[in-house]
C-alpha cells in the first residue's frame, strides 16, 4: 500500500464571492522513500494541498474525496475525515511539515533546543529530560546542524537562514514521522545553502525512506530532489510522472511554459507565459490554461479535459494528448 494515497481531494473556502475551490479533485500516490515534487506558479493551489494533507486548513474549509495515510499492512486513515482531536496525533508524529520562511514558524523567545524537545514531548510525554536531550541532539545531527549542544541553546536570531532552516528540518524529523511535507523550504536562501539543503533532504529520505512531498515553483530543485512531478494550475494537476520525463518531454503546453520561462545554463532567451493565473472566482468553463496557451482550439473551451495518458505512468490533461 502507498503511504499516501490522495483520491479526488478537493478543498473548498468561503469568500465574499462565494465558495472557490483552491484544490480541485486531485488524486496522486506516493511510497515510502519516495520523493514527488508539487510544482506550478502561486496561487496554483500547492499549498492549501499541503495545508489540506497536514490538516491546517482555514477554519469554514470544506473537504471532499480522501487522503489515506499507510499505517502498516492494510491499514490506513482518511485524514480528510478526521478532527482536531484525531490530527493531535497525527500531525507532526507521522506527518511534519517544513515552512518556506523559518523566522515566522519558529518561536523567537524560544531557544531552538526547547522547540525541539517540544515537538517530541507532545507526543511522547513519558521521556526523561535526559532522553529529550539525547532526541534533541540526535534530530540536530542529522540536520547536519553544526556543534548541536551549542546550537540548541541558541535563540533563532542567532543562526543564519541556513541554520534556522536545519532546525526547522530537526524539528520535522525529531518526532520520527513518515511523511515529510516541504513547502519551497530553500526559497529564501543562497544558491550555496539551498544546494545543501536539497541534498540533504534527498539524503534523508534516502536514509530514513521518509516519504517526501517537496512543493516548489522552480524546476530546477524538482530535477534534483524528485523522482515524479505533478504539475498543479489553478488547483488542478495538469501534468504528472517521473520527473526526467515530464522535465524532457513535456505534454501539458503550461509544464512547456514553465520550462521556456526557466534560466538554464545555455544562452537563450526566456520566454514568459503571458496572462496571470484567473481568479479561483472566474474561471473559464473549459481548460483553466486556454486563455494563455498558444495552442488552444475550440475543443480547449468546451469542457475541462481528462489526464490523458501519454505514455507509461505520464498523463496530461490537455486535448493535444
Amino acid at each position: 500500500m502507498s503511504l499516501l494515497d490522495v483520491r479526488n481531494l478537493s478543498v473548498e473556502l468561503p469568500t465574499a464571492a462565494g465558495w472557490i475551490r483552491p484544490v480541485n479533485d486531485i488524486s496522486l500516490a506516493l511510497a515510502p522513500a519516495e520523493s514527488l515534487g508539487i510544482v506550478g506558479e502561486s496561487g496554483s493551489g500547492k499549498t492549501m494541498l499541503a495545508l489540506a494533507v497536514m490538516g491546517l486548513l482555514p477554519p469554514g474549509a470544506r473537504v471532499s474525496g480522501s487522503a489515506l495515510l499507510g499505517r502498516g499492512e492494510n491499514d490506513a486513515s482518511n485524514l480528510a475525515q478526521m478532527n482536531e482531536k484525531e490530527w493531535r496525533s497525527v500531525r507532526g508524529r507521522e506527518i511534519a511539515m517544513i515552512f518556506q520562511e523559518p523566522m515566522t514558524s519558529l518561536n523567537p523567545v524560544m531557544r531552538i533546543g526547547a522547540q525541539i524537545e517540544e515537538a517530541v514531548s507532545t507526543h511522547e510525554p513519558s521521556l526523561s529530560k535526559s532522553q529529550l536531550r539525547t532526541r534533541l541532539l540526535e534530530a540536530l545531527r542529522q540536520a547536519s546542524v553544526p556543534e548541536p549542544e551549542t546550537r540548541a541553546d541558541q535563540f533563532p536570531h542567532q543562526l543564519s537562514g541556513g541554520l534556522r532552516q536545519r532546525a526547522m528540518i530537526a524539528m520535522a524529523l525529531a518526532a520520527r514521522p513518515k511523511l515529510l511535507i516541504a513547502d519551497e523550504p530553500t526559497t529564501a536562501l543562497d544558491v550555496t545553502v539551498q544546494k545543501q539543503i536539497l541534498d540533504l533532504l534527498d539524503c534523508l529520505r534516502r536514509e530514513l525512506k521518509l516519504g517526501l512531498l517537496f512543493i516548489t515553483h522552480d524546476l530546477g530543485v524538482v530535477a534534483q530532489v524528485a523522482d515524479r512531478v505533478a504539475v498543479m494550475y489553478a488547483g488542478r494537476i495538469v501534468e504528472q510522472g517521473p520527473a526526467a520525463e515530464v522535465l524532457r518531454a513535456p505534454r501539458h503546453p503550461y509544464t512547456q511554459g514553465l520550462l521556456a520561462a526557466s534560466p538554464s545554463l545555455e544562452k537563450r532567451k526566456l520566454t514568459p507565459i503571458p496572462g496571470t493565473v484567473p481568479q479561483l472566482t472566474a474561471l473559464p468553463p473549459g481548460c483553466a490554461f486556454e486563455p494563455r496557451c498558444a495552442l488552444r482550439r475550440e475543443d480547449c473551451r468546451v469542457g475541462v479535459p481528462e489526464l490523458r495518458e501519454a505514455s507509461a505512468g505520464h498523463a496530461a490533461r490537455c486535448v493535444l494528448v
